[in-house]
């Protein structure tokens, strides 16, 4: 059944706003956009009335998501202060009494802490992000093919493609089917590979320009962690955007996250970026598993000589310096592109291969630092 936006317009003009008028009389909403039964759209208040607004763009998410023929519904509270406007009232300090375990990788959980809002995923004994400081580094071909590797190591894996600007999981694994939703409207992960699988990229046309704000970006990422039915996981890699924005913070702030692991290539530039991504998750208190080297070195099929274009070992002696594990080099190399490319991971399809063993190392030495989470899942 074919959703139109009128559709929505018409179901939106039954929710109320704080003031009692008709939300589509509110002056508040974005352009809708309806695709395939996929409905995305922001609400634009003042930052000072946001609290009033939350019920609203949840009663209008609920609205929406009944239309017969929808299927998702991403709508996100855009709150913007304009000028002149009043500064929130400030929080009371509470005295938090009792001392977390430094291994609960937590800040102390008071009220006005963005990170008490954590909760686990149900199922999942372990979350990780994969990430980098920029992008073009080569980190959702890692992301991928280290869940490989781990679930080559006999683990329940599954892998959240959460770069909203550009996702490249769905090319990387060659799915062009949408998921399902099950009795409790929450989607189905595609399985391929082993893996549980979920990107933005499932929801959207691979053409289609994101052109999202935070807070939009914020609600899809917390969509993909809550409303899809992972089952029971001994890990979720999530494939992270490049970057220290608001999809790393919304996803330190969703759940207790048990590691991220950090893709850099060896030059200064990247190095650069990549100890700016390290900064930012040490100070959202979650552990760094380690660094990884992608493009390390090219190796000539043809002769066999050896090549550091990038130059090489930044990586492991920046790992050294700030005192993080080093969790290996991947090689500058043609089959892990054409394969990544033909959406058929080099992992996947040369399993017997010298770069799935380098994968498979990595997610050894990540798997090691995970064991205390697992085992208590």
């Amino acid at each position: 059944m074919s959703v139109t936006q009128q559709q929505v317009l018409d179901v939106l003009g039954r929710v109320a706003s704080p003031r009692g008028v008709p939300l589509t009389n509110a002056n508040v909403l974005s352009v809708i956009s309806v695709t395939d039964g996929k409905v995305f759209f922001s609400i634009n208040v003042d930052a000072a009335e946001a609290r009033a607004w939350e019920s609203v763009r949840a009663q209008a998410e609920a609205a929406v998501r009944a239309i017969p023929g929808v299927s998702t519904a991403m709508i996100a509270l855009t709150a913007e202060r304009k000028p002149g406007s009043p500064q929130a009232a400030p929080v009371a300090h509470r005295h938090s009494h009792g001392v977390q375990p430094a291994s609960a990788h937590r800040p102390p959980q008071g009220a006005a802490s963005p990170m008490s809002k954590q909760a686990e995923i149900p199922g999942v004994a372990a979350v990780i992000a994969v990430a980098s400081g920029k992008g073009g580094v080569g980190k959702s071909t890692t992301a991928l093919n280290l869940a490989l590797g781990l679930r080559d190591l006999g683990l329940r894996v599954g892998l959240l493609d959460a770069d909203i600007y550009g996702p490249s999981v769905p090319r990387l694994t060659g799915i062009n089917s949408k998921p399902q939703l099950n009795d409790d409207r929450k989607m189905i992960p595609i399985k391929r590979f082993g893996l549980s699988i979920m990107s933005i990229g499932f929801l959207v046309e691979e053409d289609t320009a994101m052109i999202w704000r935070g807070p939009m970006v914020m609600s899809a990422i917390t969509q993909m962690l809550r409303d899809v039915a992972w089952g029971t996981l001994d890990i979720l890699v999530v494939d992270m955007p490049p970057g220290t924005g608001d999809a790393q913070l919304t996803l330190a702030q969703n759940v207790p996250l048990k590691g991220a692991v950090i893709i850099s290539t060896p030059q200064d530039l990247s190095l650069i970026d990549a100890r700016r991504g390290l900064a930012m998750f040490k100070k959202v208190n979650v552990p760094v598993l380690g660094i990884v080297e992608n493009m390390s070195y090219f190796q000539c099929p043809e002769c066999g000589t050896r090549s550091d274009i990038f130059g090489h070992g930044g990586a492991r002696h920046e790992a050294e310096r700030l005192g993080v594990p080093f969790l290996g080099e991947i090689p500058l190399h043609m089959s892990i592109r054409t394969t990544s490319d033909e959406g058929n991971p080099v992992v996947a399809s040369e399993p017997d291969g010298p770069h799935a063993a380098i994968y498979r190392a990595i997610g050894t030495r990540v798997r090691d630092q995970l064991q205390g989470a697992i085992a208590a899942a």
